[in-house]
Order: structure tokens, then C-alpha cells, then sequence
């Protein structure tokens, strides 16, 4: 689709049973794709937030908030693509350690400022947070070593404060 970019939506929600089926309902139900989704709770007792990204145009990302302002324990909805935030996402990277690789991905583990989280005989697994990009160079300079697994949380988000 034209225009597509990706999104970061973030919602406050009431945390009861059934929320996060109705959002991925209103998505899954419009034909919209959820690419990745968060969920845990604030700091205020019974609200969760849910974090999710998808690709979509600007007046598809509208009719999306606008959807889910509509849902019942829904209690604000916010586009951060469009704001000032900052945007992590954290991942394990299992990747094959044979003897000779060892020292060069010890080196790209300290470039990266990541860690070397379980050692094998014959891997590491690798835990690294930072935005998208960040990852994706990252794994680029694994692959030819080779992944064997990767987990991903997919982007969590919060809106900068007023400074």
C-alpha cells in the first residue's frame, strides 16, 4: 500500500480479561496486521499498557485510534511515531560460536554494549537493547557467523516527558 510507514501505537487500558483480545480483534477483524505487541502493567494498580507496531498510511493509523478509543476498558490511545518518545526493543540472539568466531563476536558484543548472557560449547546467546536499527546492524554482523534463534519484544515506547 502506498504511504505505508511503521507505527508505534501505545494504549492504557483497563487490566481485565478480554481487553487485549477485543484490540487484536479490532485489528485482525479490519484486516490490519499487528507486527508486534507488548503488554504489561504501569504503576498504577489494575492499567496495563499494551504497546503494539503494524504498517499503515496516516488516515489508516486515524481510523485505528479512533477504533480503538471506542473500545470499552480503553483508556487512551497515542500514535508515538508522531511524537517526541523514545523507542527500545530488547532481543536474544543465539548464534554459533565456533572456536574461531569467539573472539570477533566478543568484539562486536562490546562495540554493540550488549552481553553475553549463556555460554556453550558451541554458542552464545546474545541479549541487546536499542532501537531497530541498532539490531539490525547488529545481526547483519552475526549472520555470516550464524544465528541459530532469535527473540525479539518487538518496540516498547513511552512519550518524553516536558522538559
Amino acid at each position: 500500500m502506498q504511504g505505508e510507514a511503521k507505527h508505534i501505537i501505545t494504549m492504557l487500558v483497563d487490566n481485565e480479561p478480554g481487553v487485549l483480545s477485543r484490540v487484536v480483534g479490532l485489528f485482525s477483524g479490519r484486516g490490519f496486521n499487528i507486527e508486534s505487541l507488548c503488554v504489561a502493567e504501569t504503576v498504577t494498580p489494575g492499567v496495563s499498557r499494551i504497546t503494539l507496531s503494524t504498517k499503515a498510511n496516516p488516515p489508516l493509523v486515524e481510523q485505528i485510534e479512533k477504533q480503538l478509543n471506542k473500545l470499552i476498558n480503553v483508556i487512551k490511545v497515542r500514535d508515538l511515531t508522531r511524537e517526541e518518545s523514545v523507542i527500545r526493543e530488547m532481543a536474544l540472539i543465539c548464534v554459533k560460536a565456533a572456536p574461531e568466531h569467539r573472539a570477533e563476536i566478543l568484539r562486536i558484543v562490546d562495540i554493540f554494549r550488549c552481553q553475553v548472557v549463556d555460554v556453550g560449547l558451541e554458542h552464545y546467546i546474545i541479549e541487546v537493547t536499542g532501537d531497530e536499527g541498532k539490531l539490525k546492524a547488529l545481526l547483519n554482523l552475526l549472520k555470516p557467523m550464524g544465528v541459530k534463534k532469535i527473540a525479539r519484544t518487538g518496540p516498547v515506547a513511552l512519550m518524553r516527558e516536558p522538559k
